[in-house]
């Protein structure tokens, strides 16, 4: 989050926040040597395993490990197949440029004069050779990377259907549009494969884990095999865009947990329980340092990390006699005045409540503004203006955009 001093300043940069480079993004602009672009720290790659099936909790999955795909495979593989980034934004960014250094041959295909187009030609990528229009690039790909917003593939659905043709397969990083295809109008043809790899983390994650030569975790899915080979095509699809290991899901499954998950622990839940905590001890006298700190920073700076790295029960025993004994108590309680919270979200994902609120609101002419003001409206909270002090506190702090 940027360092804004008002609400006034927090609305401006967010309108403007479209057209402001991406910290992660490649500094190479179009005829800018390759030389020039971050170095891609390629993890040593054993010999090529076979699929793997392993136990998680007690249930067997298979996982698709990027061991099982050295580049020299990958670009075996797609040595006649032309990738075409359909859209440009966060996911469209990240997949394309790890795409494009795996040595696929990737094109993009934004409208002309937009910001996307702007933002592409920073990166990297050439008008005429590797940037086109949506239209061209389309007819020039084998392989559609629909990654345009979920309102947008509603509103270009009818425009963009026709070219995909018998010999193209269609990617989708996200089951949204197919699934609720009553709301969004997206019925993919039926004579093309239809596949999905969805990143579990933003596209800023799926490409700055991708540089460090790391990787995401994705989940791939088939919603129509028609060639007999489109889940091993989602499965290097998802190694070539970034992704450490793969899983299988559904087209159906993938879209209700990931706007479930995002509406509860990962974005909508954890601001809302964040705030109530900081709004209490603010309440009781606590300093805005104080309750920032025992609030947010402890959070995210010394246990949530934890939990990533080892597991909850490792949290657990790194803290405190006296943390663990009222974390154990009162986790019961959390868990029961949650649980029915969760399962109304859940339902509402479900029926397709959610989807409609998502169209309606970013179908219209003036979201960005919309999203603008609330978002503005949560950086003017006190918790998040007492954040911005406490960040330039840490030691390995680096001015924020």
């Amino acid at each position: 989050m940027s360092l804004r001093t008002s609400t006034s300043r927090a609305l401006k940069q967010a309108l403007q926040s479209t057209t402001q480079k991406r910290s992660f993004s490649l500094v190479a602009k179009a005829g800018v040597a390759a030389a020039a672009r971050p170095q891609v720290v390629r993890p040593v790659v054993n010999s090529t395993r076979g699929i793997k099936s392993l136990d998680f909790a007690g249930t067997k999955e298979t996982v698709y490990e990027r061991a099982d795909w050295p580049t020299e495979k990958l670009t075996e593989y797609f040595k006649n197949d032309t990738l075409a980034m359909i859209g440009y934004g966060s996911q469209g960014h990240g997949q394309s440029l790890n795409a494009r250094d795996n040595g696929l041959k990737v094109i993009v295909g934004v409208r002309k004069g937009g910001e996307s187009w702007k933002q592409a030609q920073e990166d990297g990528w050439v008008e005429g050779e590797t940037l086109f229009s949506i239209e061209e690039a389309i007819g020039r790909g084998t392989i559609i990377m629909n990654l345009l917003s979920d309102a947008a593939q509603s509103q270009t659905w009818n425009e963009i259907k026709p070219l995909i043709t018998k010999d193209k397969t269609l990617y989708f990083a996200h089951g949204f549009s197919v699934v609720f295809k009553e709301d969004t109008g997206v019925v993919p043809p039926t004579d093309v494969d239809v596949i999905l790899v969805a990143p579990k983390g933003s596209g800023r994650t799926v490409r700055s884990l991708f540089l460090e030569g790391r990787g995401i975790n994705s989940s791939i899915a088939v919603f129509q095999d028609v060639t007999g080979k489109a889940k091993e095509k989602a499965v290097a699809l998802g190694i070539a865009v970034g992704s450490g290991y793969c899983y299988e899901t559904t087209f159906e499954k993938e879209v209700y947990s990931d706007l479930y998950g995002e509406r509860g622990v990962l974005m909508g839940g954890i601001q809302g329980m964040f705030l109530a905590q900081y709004q209490v001890l603010r309440e009781n006298g606590h300093s805005p340092s104080e309750a920032f700190n025992e609030t947010v920073e402890e959070a995210t700076q010394s246990l949530f990390p934890l939990i990533g790295k080892y597991g909850m029960d490792y949290m657990y025993n790194a803290c405190s006699t006296t943390a663990r004994r009222g974390a154990l108590d009162w986790a019961p309680k959390f868990y029961e005045a949650n649980l029915p919270v969760f399962k109304s979200l859940y339902e509402n994902v479900k029926n397709g409540n959610e989807t409609r609120r998502s169209l309606s609101f970013n179908g219209q002419k003036d979201y960005r503004e919309k999203f603008a003001e609330e978002t503005a409206e949560i950086d003017a909270q006190e918790i998040w203006r007492a954040g911005k002090t406490v960040r330039r506190l840490r030691p390995d702090y680096k001015e924020e955009l």
